[in-house]
């Protein structure tokens, strides 16, 4: 697989993943991929998500073929081809070791945050829905695979200071900055999932990374209780953070 570089970033939802989709789509010298997985993730497991029937219906389901279409050949012939994947997603027979020759990088948000996301669409929410289990999983994994940890990135890091931190981004993936990372076309693209009408509101509206963000919501205490049970987990990815 030399054709291009692949970034395999694994994240969990509501987790500036589109944003950050948008961004490496933003380079002349990339092609991405949205969450290559959901549809064998919600044929194997019939989670009850938004849309449900539609997804699986606009995608291959199967996950060999679609690991198999992940370490191909590139579809657009780029540099470069950034995959973004739901840590979630990976309940199946391929985990990490199945993808060999990518460049694994992991997405983190406080997970209050992401649990206040998830009520704000009325979602229902697991712990498990989070996918900081796998993505720690995942994490140790690529460590082990590489003698040293692979690129942990946090989303509030990013907001903060867009430039600055994807400039860092780029460097910890061994790929040149490109400024036009920064700013975005708005509007459902052609590389969006079918699910993009559902859950895309408000990347389909920017034109860039959002403002920092503002202090936290309190949360209700069944929600609270879904943060908790993956503070740990983020914790110990947040230990491995690209530094601020």
């Amino acid at each position: 697989m030399t054709d291009c570089i692949r970034i395999a970033m694994w994240s969990g939802p509501r987790n500036l993943s589109t944003a950050m989709m948008r961004s490496f789509d933003s380079r002349a010298d990339s092609f991405v991929t949205d969450e290559p997985f959901y549809g064998a993730y919600l044929r194997q497991t019939g989670d009850p998500q938004p849309m449900m029937e539609q997804v699986m219906a606009s995608m291959d389901c199967d996950w060999r073929s679609v690991a198999r279409t992940l370490t191909g050949p590139n579809p657009a012939a780029t540099p470069i081809w950034y995959q973004k994947h739901m840590a979630h997603h990976m309940v199946g027979p391929i985990a990490h070791h199945d993808l060999p020759g990518l460049r694994h990088a992991f997405l983190i948000r406080d997970p209050a945050r992401v649990v206040a996301s998830y009520a704000a669409k009325r979602v229902m929410v697991r712990p498990d829905h989070l996918g900081t289990a796998r993505q720690v999983e995942f994490f140790d994994r690529e460590a082990d695979r590489l003698g040293h940890a692979p690129p942990v990135i946090d989303s509030a890091d990013i907001l903060r200071d867009p430039a600055a931190m994807l400039q860092k981004l780029c460097a910890a993936l061994g790929i040149g900055w490109d400024a036009a990372m920064l700013r975005w076309q708005p509007g459902i693209q052609a590389t969006d999932g079918i699910w993009a009408s559902h859950w895309y509101d408000a990347v389909a509206a920017s034109t860039g990374f959002g403002a920092p963000d503002k202090p936290a919501a309190p949360l209700s205490p069944e929600a609270q209780a879904v943060a908790d049970a993956c503070r740990a987990d983020y914790a110990y990815l947040a230990q491995h953070k690209i530094a601020a």
